[in-house]
């Protein structure tokens, strides 16, 4: 029987997963790792291939002595990872640079970009520009779908200033996904899913755009060979077989960015389908046809899907999982406590006292993540508002099931920014992650968006759409999204209460008028922003 494989690389922890050519998971290995600042550079994240590369081997080694798989059993491996992740190259393929996800040391070079490329020309790259585009970012956006904010120019622009003789160095670029394949395979490349994320790139083309960075004055033929999930790269080398254990027969699969091989993994495959990703941070993901122009405010990213002809509008809402872990180890201790004499997760406890709170959570309004606005992105200082001194009416539950109606909220206003400028209705949203999970919690996120809510059975649709890549390029399936019509099966349905729809609608408005004040209080320095972009 034949196996796929499935490289994870998470924020937190890089993960090996099998499958059998059904879907079925067979076996997992999971090691967490860490990225560190880099002393006297604030806000720098970077990513340490050397250590992390024996995590990876430990995974690949693990996962298939748990299933009791030779590497040979292994038709395809393919792989992905957190997106804007990036690796920098020297001419023999040996890294010199890399930084995880959200590394933000590149503050002052986006203020530099923003500050010295306005005005630019009308006819640059043959577009239509509006008149009220007037800076480079805004410039780029209409291209790539991406801002400064999480991007790779500044970031190597950093590099160039303050570590020239190792920039000059620089002979190539991936993402962190491509070096896992890179290191299997000798081969370095990327695809447009995980590689348009750098803002270097074209969303019509699926393609690098070097003329972006011919323009800021950075390399332009740094820039590998874009291909497209499910292609063929090569097989395990001699060396990474002896590594890894797995066999100089085993094809090595381009794969892709996390977020979109995760909605592929879940069967969001076609033209205005949405799902919401529910962990650490939530995403809001809609597919748009490629060749829709990106929002002329900035307010939400275009990224390319994994499936050819379409890309994703992509709403993000920051911490809304890492909210709720905070809130249960900071005030939940009793409720731990009772779940784990029940037998139960912490989390269903507090959800079954919550389901005795109304709609509304007696008007308490939590303050965390705001909506989405790419173009300005910033948050208020984290809190609870509107609460009372009656202990009947504020406590855990209360606050705990405000706490999941605001993610629901905001993430409603994300598919609104996305509706408004795509065009497209939408009825049903698969939720996956491990919020969807809750059943209160689900049927809160039908309430709040008059959306069906369907939540599949798989429990790693990143993972599974990665092996679907592999499978494509090992030829058993035709296609990624034939692969999702075939293996992607549903576990549970939500309808919505309209009467708590409409009560949500105007507890929606009122939220964002609070928070827009919240926001006041953080430029007037009274305040400290939950997180800022670099630049803002």
């Amino acid at each position: 029987m034949q196996y796929l494989m499935a490289i994870d690389a998470g924020t937190g922890s890089v993960r090996a997963i099998i499958f059998d050519t059904k879907g079925n998971q067979i076996s997992v290995a999971q090691r967490e790792w860490v990225h560190l600042e880099v002393e006297g550079v604030p806000n720098s994240m970077t990513f340490d291939t050397d250590t992390n590369w024996d995590l990876v081997i430990w995974c690949i080694q693990t996962v298939l002595e748990k299933a009791s798989l030779q590497g040979s059993d292994i038709a395809a491996v393919s792989a992905t990872s957190m997106r804007e992740g990036i690796v920098l190259y020297d001419k023999e393929g040996e890294v010199l640079w890399s930084v995880a996800n959200i590394d933000a040391r590149a503050d002052e070079e986006v203020r530099y970009l923003k500050e010295n490329y306005r005005g630019i020309e009308e006819n640059f790259y043959q577009i239509a520009m509006k008149e009220d585009i007037q800076d480079i970012e805004e410039t780029f956006y209409q291209i790539s779908g991406q801002t400064f904010a999480l991007g790779a120019l500044p970031r190597i622009l950093w590099l160039k200033n303050h570590h020239p003789e190792r920039y000059e160095k620089v002979a190539s670029i991936s993402m962190i996904g491509d070096w896992m394949l890179a290191k299997l395979s000798g081969i370095i490349a990327t695809d447009p899913s995980n590689g348009g994320t750098t803002g270097i790139f074209s969303l019509k083309k699926r393609d690098w755009d070097a003329n972006m960075a011919e323009k800021v004055g950075i390399k332009a033929d740094i820039f590998p060979h874009c291909l497209e999930p499910g292609t063929v790269m090569g097989k395990v080398t001699q060396g990474a077989a002896q590594e890894t254990g797995l066999s100089t027969s085993t094809l090595v699969v381009m794969g892709g960015g996390d977020v979109q091989l995760g909605a592929a993994g879940l069967g969001v495959v076609e033209e205005g389908q949405a799902a919401i990703l529910g962990g650490s941070f939530w995403q809001q993901v809609v597919n748009i046809k490629s060749t829709t122009p990106p929002p002329s405010n900035m307010s939400i990213r275009i990224n390319p899907h994994v499936i050819d002809g379409l890309a994703q509008a992509e709403g993000i809402t920051f911490f809304s999982g890492l909210i709720m872990r905070w809130f249960r180890d900071a005030f939940c201790e009793l409720e731990k406590m009772e779940a784990q004499k029940q037998g139960l997760d912490a989390y269903t406890v507090l959800e079954e006292k919550a389901k005795k709170v109304p709609v509304g959570s007696y008007g308490i309004t939590p303050i965390f993540s705001d909506s989405m606005k790419y173009g300005k992105w910033y948050h208020a200082a984290p809190s609870f508002l509107n609460l009372c001194l009656d202990p009947n009416i504020c406590n855990k539950a209360s606050m705990f099931r405000s706490l999941e109606e605001n993610a629901c909220i905001v993430s409603a206003i994300n598919l609104e920014k996305i509706k408004q400028f795509s065009n497209l209705e939408i009825e049903e949203i698969v939720f996956a992650g491990g919020a969807s999970k809750g059943e209160l919690w689900c049927q809160i996120l039908s309430d709040v968006t008059g959306c069906k809510i369907k939540i599949p059975k798989v429990t790693e649709a990143t993972a599974l759409g990665a092996a679907m890549a592999a499978g494509v390029g090992a030829g058993i399936y035709e296609s990624i999204s034939k692969a999702a019509q075939k293996l992607v099966v549903w576990d549970k349905e939500y309808i919505p209460n309209m009467e708590n729809y409409t009560k949500y609608q105007n507890i929606q408005k009122r939220w964002q008028e609070i928070y827009e004040d919240q926001l006041t209080l953080v430029d007037r320095g009274l305040t400290q922003s939950m997180w800022k972009a670099p630049g803002v």
